[in-house]
């Protein structure tokens, strides 16, 4: 394509240069008649002939244009057919080097997505091959007469099928909100009752495990005009997965307080903490650590419903010292102040 690009530019300004050369010999030629010189038709032809060398030098600089830009043409048709690692050399006028930068950024970040789709395809699709295998396998033992269908052998069915439906509500989740798709119920809202609603919904949870669980939220927090189940739903997935990773006769602690105009949650606890090297992860969607039984969609989850309402989640923790989540909810006031 490049090769037959350069061809056609190549005859056409051949083409061109001849013309315009004829052009400029006749008129000169014509002027020189009207006027009477004597040596009028070898006076046109030198002109012609100087305006021909002129049009080549330009020629050559278009040509040179040309080049960079069948590349920028070749790799295009590359990148429409499905190759996101094609690239271009940037090279040629400036204007043109900023065109070829500005697509190589374009393909890399064309690469990058295509790469998350491919591992996001492969995450979902091992998430969802655990429950299918224990539902079909109980389903085809009771079909076949090898166990019962009764409530005992039943019951796990309903319990994978629960998976499922979670899953698939996450799933849904995160990809509405990194859509920027998700619809938020906003009301009035008791951040203090909310934190110690959603301890009080864990208290079974933390006490079985043998983990204390605190609340601590400051006397002045405004109510706030949040979506509640959302902001829920944020806490309670980062306290169940502090909880998960706290061992016995360890402490969760929730607190708010206002910071600089804006309220900050945090989750902190008592458990071994992140390694380093993993901390810059632990919002990837599906991301885990070797020994979490989750679906590691909760953070990612936490992450893009504090993203919807205009705020930010931060993680901090070294190896043997616990972890801290911090979120962050910008620009509140309290409801009906100006």
């Amino acid at each position: 394509m490049r090769g037959h690009f350069r061809r056609r530019m190549g005859c056409f300004f051949l083409f061109m240069f001849l013309i315009v050369a004829l052009l400029i010999g006749f008129v000169a030629y014509v002027i020189g008649s009207a006027l009477g010189a004597g040596r009028s038709a070898p006076g046109a032809i030198l002109i012609g002939l100087l305006v021909l060398l002129v049009l080549a030098i330009l020629g050559r600089i278009v040509r040179r244009l040309a080049a960079p830009v069948g590349d920028l043409i070749e790799a295009s048709g590359r990148v429409e057919a499905g190759d996101f690692s094609t690239r271009v050399e940037e090279r040629g006028p400036r204007e043109v080097r900023t065109l070829a930068r500005a697509f190589n950024a374009m393909s890399a970040r064309l690469e990058e997505a295509d790469q998350d789709r491919r591992s996001a395809l492969a995450d979902v699709s091992h998430e969802l091959r655990t429950p299918l295998t224990v539902i079909q396998g109980n389903l085809e033992a009771i079909i076949d007469g090898v166990y019962p269908a009764d409530a005992e052998h039943l019951e796990p069915i309903l319990a994978e099928t629960r998976i499922l439906e979670r899953l698939i509500e996450d799933l849904r989740t995160v990809t509405l909100a990194e859509a920027g798709s998700l619809v938020l119920h906003r009301e009035p809202t008791d951040l203090r009752s909310l934190l110690t609603d959603v301890a009080a919904s864990h208290r079974t949870q933390a006490e079985q495990a043998g983990i204390s669980v605190t609340v601590v939220a400051s006397e002045d927090l405004p109510t706030l005009e949040v979506d509640p189940a959302r902001i829920r739903e944020v806490i309670s997935n980062l306290l169940t997965n502090a909880l998960r990773h706290t061992p016995r006769d360890g402490k969760v602690a929730l607190s708010a307080d206002l910071a600089g105009g804006e309220v900050e949650v945090t989750v902190h606890d008592t458990g071994s903490g992140i390694p380093a090297d993993q901390l810059d992860r632990v919002f990837d969607r599906f991301y885990r650590s070797p020994d979490s039984p989750g679906s590691g969609l909760g953070l990612p989850i936490a992450k893009s419903l504090v993203e919807a309402h205009g705020g930010t989640v931060t993680a901090i923790s070294a190896a043997g010292q616990g972890t801290t989540i911090r979120l962050s909810l910008p620009g509140v006031r309290k409801v009906g102040s100006e």
